[in-house]
């Protein structure tokens, strides 16, 4: 988790450099008495919008919508009920009954291949719990409008 939270961060930094360097080094080279640098509030806001690629503004919804909000982190919730069912009624049991049998090759294969497709389901739920219901919760209660930006 905490690599993936510095990876986002270094990949932010970049596109805020990439996005403002070159809008400084032409006011510079121009000699304009203007330098256009970004205010602190609109990097920290581009720090928790859900995009990696800098604006110094994004389209914004008026209102946020608290029953949408509700609503995603209802799902989210759910997502980790479910995952932890899965991971209780089928993971648990295969490497319970693993541990009191003597050691082999074969029991070792089996289990893991009956815990695969829950591993996928897990890791699926995750998947949608994070990046679709935390995201978009986040993003509307930072009346983030722009949800088709990366197409």
């Amino acid at each position: 988790i905490l690599l993936a939270f510095q990876v986002r961060l270094v990949m932010k930094a970049h596109s805020f450099i990439r996005e403002n360097v070159p809008r400084v080094l032409s006011s510079v080279k121009d000699k304009s008495s203007t330098v256009p640098i970004p205010r602190i509030s609109q990097y920290l806001y581009f720090l928790f919008a859900p995009t990696l690629i800098y604006r110094d503004n994004y389209p914004r919804n008026p209102t946020i919508r608290w029953g949408y909000v509700a609503t995603k982190f209802a799902q989210v919730l759910g997502s980790l009920f479910y995952a932890y069912y899965i991971f209780v009624r089928l993971c648990i049991p295969q490497f319970r009954n693993s541990s009191q049998e003597t050691f082999n090759l074969r029991g070792l294969v089996l289990c893991i291949f009956n815990s695969i497709l829950p591993g996928v389901l897990i890791l699926f739920l995750v998947f949608f719990a994070f990046l679709h219901c935390w995201l978009n919760a986040f993003a509307e209660m930072m009346r983030f409008a722009d949800r088709m930006f990366y197409k």
